[in-house]
């Protein structure tokens, strides 16, 4: 008997913004948590374009901990614990857990490349057995076109096996949607939540039985995501996914993280949102202003924020 998802809807890998001095704006980036929350996206908070693999784990311990100060629900939190050091890993995975986040969300240790199935079982073992807490549920985080470590479906199969209530689901972010379909068709019915990593993939994704998507123009287009999520089974689905993927690509023409950095500065009326951490590089004037444009020229809006 299939298993009922654990979590599902839109989640967001949350931007991290900075100061001038490129330290973390706490307080920016939890009226940013709020602002989601409110429109009804959970914070896969320490992602990829959370700019995570440039935070400290220290700074990604004190930025949770004033999300929950702040009373944002823990539940809605999947916070990216996946590091290069397997001892960060850990670090990050147990005060995340114990804080009682829905879930964390698990990059393979990526730095070393070519590493096998069997390297890669053993760390995800290692940390769940250090971690050793009944409540830990991982999602892992696959994305080879950045890790280029591919978290293959023998590997999945076996992990699942071994530890059957931890490894809780998948983000699939390899935009190969023959990928993610053999994900959900071999380990949607075990109850292992499958997530797109993108909203291009999400009404196909919902249409084979998946959990929803982790997706980075959550950020920005969180409530059009929404809507659909809830109404995938409507007559208006293909129109609205025909929407999603418009904003997508006026987002995709530029570095990503940069690109929604400017609409948040733009639609929430604060110019530091643009910052970032080397070694990335903001939009020139050029590319912002077209940038702008075209998000106007499609009716973008990002209402509340």
């Amino acid at each position: 008997m299939a298993i009922k998802h654990k979590l599902g809807g839109i989640y967001s890998p949350v931007l991290t913004p900075f100061k001038t001095d490129l330290s973390p704006d706490t307080q920016a980036f939890v009226r940013h948590c709020q602002w989601l929350i409110a429109s009804e996206v959970g914070l896969a908070v320490f992602g990829t374009n959370s700019e995570a693999n440039s935070l400290s784990v220290g700074e990604r311990v004190a930025l949770l901990d004033a999300l929950l100060a702040a009373g944002v629900p823990a539940a809605r939190l999947m916070p990216g614990t996946g590091c290069c050091s397997l001892t960060d890993s850990v670090e990050l995975t147990r005060h995340a857990t114990k804080a009682g986040v829905g879930g964390v969300l698990m990059l393979p240790p990526f730095y070393y490349k070519g590493v096998s199935d069997e390297g890669l079982f053993r760390s995800y073992a290692e940390i769940i057995e250090r971690v050793g807490d009944s409540r830990l549920r991982i999602y892992l985080y696959h994305i080879p076109p950045v890790s280029q470590v591919p978290i293959s479906l023998n590997l999945i199969e076996r992990l699942l096996k071994a530890y059957p209530t931890a490894i809780a689901g998948i983000k699939d972010s390899s935009g190969d949607w023959t990928n993610t379909e053999a994900m959900l068709k071999q380990f949607q019915p075990q109850g292992f939540d499958v997530f797109a990593g993108s909203e291009v993939f999400l009404l196909k994704t919902l249409r084979g039985g998946g959990a929803g998507c982790i997706t980075a123009t959550g950020n920005v287009n969180p409530a059009p995501m929404v809507k659909l999520y809830k109404s995938w089974q409507g007559p208006e689905a293909d129109a609205q996914q025909a929407a999603l993927d418009a904003t997508r690509a006026a987002f995709q023409k530029y570095s990503m993280i940069p690109a929604m950095k400017a609409a948040v500065a733009k639609y929430g009326k604060k110019d530091s949102w643009k910052t970032v951490r080397p070694p990335l590089v903001g939009l020139n004037a050029e590319q912002e202003k077209a940038l702008l444009a075209s998000l106007e020229a499609i009716g973008f809006q990002m209402p509340g924020l």
